[in-house]
This record gives structure tokens, sequence and C-alpha cells, in this order.
């Protein structure tokens, strides 16, 4: 098989980066190793900045976004059981969010898609990333095949080949590892509060976000050692009520869980983002903790830059342009991780992990931040994403 840009994954921004490469007449595979049932059943956020809204309007899959999305002008913060709104198209000169689940955005993604996937693909291997014409091998039915193309964006997540092909010594890898996990409960239940809550409290941080209007997603901070069946859902419902203000917890409507997982925090980047025709998009080059909301969002942005790259290089045979991704990609990657691990550090309780010095900048970052105009700006314009630079 032949093509011009092999995509490894079919997560959001494997799709999204063929789909927006296919409406641009660049011909694309993208190859998976899991099915597709496997990856609609990853359960991930769901707050989408204005720069990935635009792009899935671009990409032409914002028909059911459009309609069943949540438009969000604010947010709350909760700091010793007071509520601090953060208004944030007040702050931004009319910016919002749009909560809208991450597997919808993939089910849309998967549902335009009328290139080719190949779903099932075992083995996946890359080879002469600094050749003249690289290629994708892999076994598929008990048959080994092979993709030969013009660039490979690796799109396959921390876990994924593409980064680990790269040679050692070649990148240089970033990482800060926090002493807690994040428990999630997902139900079939009204949200509690119509803007999502992040609430900080002595016993731990929660957050309480949304799907849609009859579906919550909720989130309690965790010691590392805990596992999913040390949490019935009742522990879970009473240790939420008792970390949000009063008047919160009275009006939180309990159910049955549709789901329930432990995810670790950790911070981690590799620099540079492309080796040779290999570029590493979204996860597969840089994890953020979820408090910023930005996971989702730096994959989308790295998909922007690399997409409008390639166009100017089919188009216009702008192949210098192509040294630039990493350089893009990676300023806003590092702005996005600096305000992931700035809301991580401001709301949770690092259970004696900080020195008393850490204390007291963590409390002067609250007292700061949450009563200063320019403090509560930075969080908002932060939180609904920087502007995207343009491909010149």
């Amino acid at each position: 098989m032949n093509t011009q840009v092999a995509i490894i994954g079919a997560g959001p921004s494997g799709l999204l980066l063929g789909q927006l490469l296919h409406k641009a007449g660049i011909d694309n595979i993208i190859i998976e190793r899991q099915t597709p049932d496997y990856v609609l059943g990853r359960i991930r956020a769901g707050v989408l900045e204005q720069g990935t809204v635009d792009l899935l309007r671009e990409a032409g899959v914002n028909q059911r976004m459009d309609a069943e999305g949540l438009v969000h002008e604010g947010v709350e913060l909760v700091f010793d059981g007071k509520r601090v709104p953060i208004h944030l198209t007040e702050l931004t000169g009319g910016k919002s969010v749009m909560v809208y689940g991450q597997t919808e955005v993939t089910r849309d993604l998967m549902d335009a898609r009328s290139a080719p996937i190949i779903y099932s693909a075992n083995d996946v291997q890359l080879h002469e990333l600094k050749g003249e014409r690289p290629c994708v091998t892999f076994e598929k039915d008990g048959q080994r095949q092979r993709i030969d193309c013009d660039y490979i964006a690796g799109c396959d997540g921390f876990h994924g080949v593409s980064r680990k092909t790269i040679p050692e010594g070649v990148l240089t890898e970033y990482e800060r590892v926090y002493p807690f996990g994040w428990l999630g409960l997902l139900s079939d239940t009204p949200p509690v509060n119509e803007e999502l809550i992040y609430a900080q409290h002595e016993r731990g941080f929660s957050l309480c976000s949304q799907r849609s209007l009859t579906r919550s997603r909720y989130y309690l901070q965790v010691p590392l050692t805990d596992k999913v069946e040390d949490w019935s859902d009742e522990r879970f419902w009473d240790e939420l009520k008792a970390r949000l203000p009063e008047d919160v917890a009275a009006r939180l409507v309990t159910g049955p869980s549709l789901e329930k997982s432990i995810a670790p925090l950790r911070s981690f980047v590799v620099e540079p983002m492309q080796y040779g025709k290999l570029f590493l998009v979204g996860d597969a080059a840089h994890i953020v903790p979820p408090t910023g909301a930005k996971g989702l969002n730096l994959a989308a942005s790295d998909v922007s830059y690399l997409h409008r790259i390639l166009v100017k290089v089919y188009r216009e045979g702008r192949t210098d342009l192509l040294e630039k991704y990493s350089e893009l990609a990676l300023r806003r990657v590092w702005k996005g991780e600096r305000f992931s691990w700035f809301m991580t550090n401001l709301l949770h309780d690092f259970d004696g992990e900080k020195d008393p010095w850490d204390r007291k900048m963590q409390e002067a970052d609250r007292d700061y931040f949450l009563t200063s105009t320019a403090g509560l700006v930075n969080i908002a314009e932060n939180y609904v994403g920087l502007p995207y630079e343009e491909v010149l």
C-alpha cells in the first residue's frame, strides 16, 4: 500500500488529523492496534477550548457537537468552603469553553471517516524515518503488510510505538509525577451545578464535571495505593459530599456508577516532537494532569500545526516548514503544562510532600490569584485556551 501520510493511532488526535488532511486532498491511512469498540470505550475528559471547537468545525464534524455540547461561560473554584466564580467570558473578552465528551468527539470523527482505517493491527513497526520514503509494517489477519508513505504522524499515545521507535539519546524527557491519583465516577445523574466546580478541601481535591444535562462525571483525589475495588458507589458519594460546600452537597443527585477508574497524575514532555519524517502528536509527546483540562486540547493544537504545515508542503512545496513543527507545538505545550501544573498545585493537598516553604507559596498563590483581577484573568485566559500561532 502507498499513501502520503501514515497516521499511527485512531484516537481523537489521529482521527482529527486524518479528517483535516482528507478534506485538504492529502491521502492518509490510519493504523490502530485496538478495535473500534475499545477506542470508543476509553473514558476521557470533555472540556473543549474554543480553538479545539473551531478545529472540529473546520473538519466538518461539528453537527452533533453544536447541537448537544454545553457552552460554559464560567467555572467555579472552591477554597475553604468559599465558592469563587471565574467569569471566563467577562475576563477574556468573550471566550468560553464547551463541554462535550471526548468519546463523543471520537465517535463523530469515526462516523465522518471515509478514508481507510486499519484496526486490530499487531506488531506495528516504523522504518526509514530519516529516509526518502519511510514505511510502516504491521500484522493483520496473520499476514505481514506494509505501507509506504511520505510522512508518519505518531498519534498513538504515551504507551505507543511511535516515540519508542526514536533512537535512544535523541529525545530529552521532562517529567513530574504527583503523589496522588484521581478516582473518577461516571453516572446518569444531572450535574450538581451549572458550571464545573474545582474544590480544594483538607480531605483532598474534588471536581464536579459533566457530559450532558443528564450525565455527570465526578472526581476525588485519592492516594496512589487505593484500588477501585476499595470504593463502593456509596463511599464515593459520601466522600464527595464531605468535600463540597454544604449548599452544593445538599443538591447532589446520586446514582449507580456507569464507570469508575483511578488515574495517576503526571506531567511529561519530550523534546523534540519530531525525528526525521516522524511527527509526534498529543499524548505520544506530552501528558498533563487533568486539572487544567488541557490533554485533548493540546493534542488538537499539535494537529492544527501539523495539518497546516503539511497542507503548505503539498500545495506550495514549503518543506522548510517541516522543521518548525516541534518548535511551534512545544511553545504551546509548555504553556499548557505550566497551567496544568499550576492548577494542580493550587488545588491539591500534597499529603505532607510539601515542605513549609512550599505550603506558604501555595497559600500565597491562592490568596493572590483569587483576589486579584490580574490573577483571575490569568486563570481565565489559560482555561479557555491560548491562541495558536500562525504557520508562516
